[in-house]
């Protein structure tokens, strides 16, 4: 297997911490594609995945996979141990809730090429394109506190006592809101719970855009 991402790209977090949790290891290094540079928009980055987005995943040589949550279901369906879904329909269908907050709400409004089209396109300044970035980061994290608050399924983590997709695109969030977007997330404390439990696993922390090869030292330590 050959993953394209980029430190930074929480969309690319969330397959590393999945490959992690699955004990699934890469055929080479994570392949960077600077996409603060624009290396996204580059004719060999756009053969692999036209929409020129992070990440892409190639296994055995076939086409690539891209979208996170698509490769998500992949790695769930084709590495079924340890189950990152639950085993009832019911279950399945919850998570995969929290998990399209997160990803299909949260995440697509603060990404790069939304950012540049705020100030680029429609003359946002900074200071407005990144309140913009808090409000949607936490507003996506405020609907997910409600679940866990209210949904006798919560657990340690946030659908029963192990791991779950939700949990990984929880975290996700999680460091766009906190990190990329400066919010003062004390008003979601069960997330923050589910969070910091995530991240006492390897799999979680050792994901961490921070800790990945180019990105700045002052955030690596």
């Amino acid at each position: 297997m050959k993953l394209y991402g980029f430190w930074r790209s929480l969309a690319t977090y969330r397959v590393r911490v999945t490959l992690a949790l699955k004990g699934l290891r890469l055929d080479e290094p994570e392949i960077s594609v600077d996409i603060l540079q624009g290396r996204q928009f580059d004719d060999a980055y756009r053969k692999l995945n036209p929409q020129s987005v992070v990440p892409a995943l190639i296994v055995d040589a076939g086409p690539p996979l891209f979208q996170s949550m698509a490769i998500l279901e992949y790695l769930e369906e084709t590495a079924p141990r340890p189950a990152l879904l639950p085993a009832d329909a019911r279950g399945r269908a919850r998570v995969r809730g929290l998990c399209q907050i997160c990803v299909s709400d949260g995440h697509p409004l603060i990404v790069p090429r939304i950012r540049k089209y705020l100030e680029k396109d429609l003359g946002v300044d900074e200071a407005a394109r990144n309140r913009w970035v808090a409000h949607w980061s936490l507003k996506a994290l405020e609907a997910v506190e409600q679940h866990l608050a209210h949904e006798r399924e919560t657990g340690r983590y946030c659908h029963g006592d192990a791991p779950t997709l939700a949990d990984v695109c929880l975290a996700s969030q999680v460091i766009a809101a906190r990190e990329y977007g400066h919010c003062d997330v004390s008003g979601v404390p069960r997330v923050m719970r589910v969070y910091e439990e995530c991240m006492q696993l390897e799999a979680f922390g050792r994901s961490h855009p921070s800790r990945q090869q180019g990105a700045p030292a002052d955030l690596r330590g």
